[in-house]
């Protein structure tokens, strides 16, 4: 990597209905740093620093491509500065100009302030639900603050201030969104945005190829999408990046596309965009998303991210390996393409080459003869990590299984397979003596670690009672109480003393 001055693009944005310029700032400085030390604007507070617990929730606008606005919630804490460029933000200090916003009017109605630290927070992650038509009902009005954290416990009153607003039509301005959008199609311009602060670079390329030849010359360099890991490098390890190459802004890589029962997902699909999708192959999916972390993540985090970070507790993961995913990956003008259960090398090590980046994922939808699980389990229901996430496809040839494909998270160093337990259920019906063959086998399969989510009797215990709750489910005998399958009968399909 060449030492050489670059030339320096500024860092471009609207704030509040007002452009910026910013640069001098160092391109790791987050927004939420930006926001309350350069422009005082303080109601967006800091809580955790991570993602978690919704106190710095902005809304964050862009061109969607077709005339309009797409905007989201993010954490504020950890989105560096120079990914705003080209967009929008929104902060709770613009809501109130001329009035209170009906969000705000809402929340004070129902009294759901109590020390006001995380108030702020709750507006603009509700008042972005509004804009989105994502109130629905008092359930989605849940999920929607699930990543919002009330120290005061008075989400009671929180979610009628929710509610109180869904009964209003959302604020619409065709015309008003369609001059933004085009603002913010100018400033963010053609080509690579380079930017430059000492000996500090940022890129932010627009096109895949663009990402390709600057990834080839710089393979040292770090690749971030929503900086929903990245960001807490900086925030809690204080680690210093000097190269970053921004792929937020790369649209070739942000379609979904279907053809012949496959479904191609871009890597820099976020979370939120690939819900549905994923969800209408199969249910189990939609739910795991739906508690995958809370919804500024979601906003934010992307398919590729994920699955390139290669964190042996991604709930993805294991996901997409039950299904068979295929990744396709692009090192300059080379494009491969790769079983996704493949790509796990060990802890920390993928199969990927430098200046090779995730194109793209590819997913099967379910056949008539496949069955499909996953379950996620964390301390936490809503916005938690998982202590072990499973999931299972099993194919079948009348009734009995012709290909079993048990992914686990949490359980080693990487998402990985049951082999062992694979094979003790290939060639028999789903039935009890071969599901109690397969749960004995997972103690061959893995050794799971204790940490501060779980012990490892805990994790391979949960794992054996995911499999028999699976094998329930199929049956139609299911009870939602894991705990009517005995630890006596655990034990003795291990030979555990109790």
């Amino acid at each position: 990597m060449s030492d050489a001055p670059t030339p320096s693009d500024p860092i471009r944005f609207v704030l509040n209905g007002e452009e910026r310029s910013v640069g001098d700032l160092p391109p790791t400085t987050t927004l939420l740093e930006y926001l309350r030390r350069n422009e005082r604007l303080t109601g967006t507070k800091e809580g955790c620093a991570e993602g978690d617990c919704g106190a710095c929730t902005v809304i964050v606008a862009e061109a969607d491509g077709k005339g309009g606005l797409r905007r989201r919630s993010v954490n504020a804490c950890i989105q560096f500065l120079p990914a705003m460029h080209g967009r929008a933000v929104e902060t709770v200090e613009h809501l109130g100009q001329g009035g209170l916003n009906p969000v705000q009017a809402a929340m004070v109605e129902q009294h759901a302030s109590q020390c006001g630290f995380c108030t702020p927070g709750f507006v603009m992650q509700i008042h972005a639900g509004w804009l989105n038509g994502a109130l629905a009902d008092r359930q989605a009005v849940k999920d929607l603050i699930a990543g919002n954290l009330c120290r005061c416990t008075g989400y009671g009153p929180i979610v009628e201030a929710g509610l109180s607003v869904a009964q209003l039509p959302p604020p619409t301005d065709a015309a008003g969104d369609a001059a933004l959008a085009r603002r913010l199609t100018a400033i963010e311009g053609n080509g690579v945005f380079s930017y430059r602060a000492g000996r500090d670079r940022w890129f932010a390329p627009r096109h895949v190829d663009e990402l390709a030849d600057l990834y080839a010359a710089h393979p040292d360099a770090l690749l971030v999408a929503g900086a929903t890991d990245v960001g807490l490098w900086v925030t809690k390890q204080h680690r210093s990046l000097p190269l970053i190459i921004d792929i937020s802004h790369v649209r070739d890589l942000q379609v979904i596309e279907e053809a012949a029962g496959r479904i191609y997902f871009g890597a820099g699909v976020t979370h939120r965009a690939a819900t549905a999708t994923l969800a209408s192959v199969h249910p189990d999916l939609g739910e795991m998303l739906r508690r995958f972390a809370g919804a500024q993540i979601r906003n934010a985090g992307t398919i590729g991210g994920n699955i390139a970070n290669g964190s042996p507790i991604g709930d993805l993961a294991p996901c997409l390996i039950a299904l068979d995913a295929h990744l396709y990956l692009r090192r300059g003008e080379e494009m491969r393409r790769l079983p996704l259960a493949d790509f796990f090398l060990d802890y920390g090590r993928q199969d990927r080459a430098p200046g090779e980046f995730v194109v793209a994922v590819e997913v099967l939808r379910l056949a008539g003869n496949q069955r499909f699980f996953a379950h996620k389990i964390s301390k936490r229901f809503d916005s938690d990590i998982s202590a072990v996430m499973a999931a299972f496809r099993l194919s079948f040839e009348g009734t009995t299984i012709s290909e079993a494909r048990l992914a686990f998270g949490g359980m080693a160093g990487i998402p990985k397979r049951a082999a062992r337990a694979e094979a003790a259920l290939v060639g028999r019906p789903f039935d009890p003596p071969a599901v109690e063959a397969a749960v004995a086998a997972l103690a061959e399969d893995f050794t799971p670690l204790t940490d501060m989510r779980a012990s490892a009797e805990y994790r391979l215990k949960t794992a054996r009672y995911l499999l028999r709750r699976f094998a329930l489910q199929e049956a139609g005998g299911f009870t939602p109480r894991l705990a009517d399958v005995t630890a006596e009968a655990d034990d003795a399909a291990t030979g555990e003393a109790a």
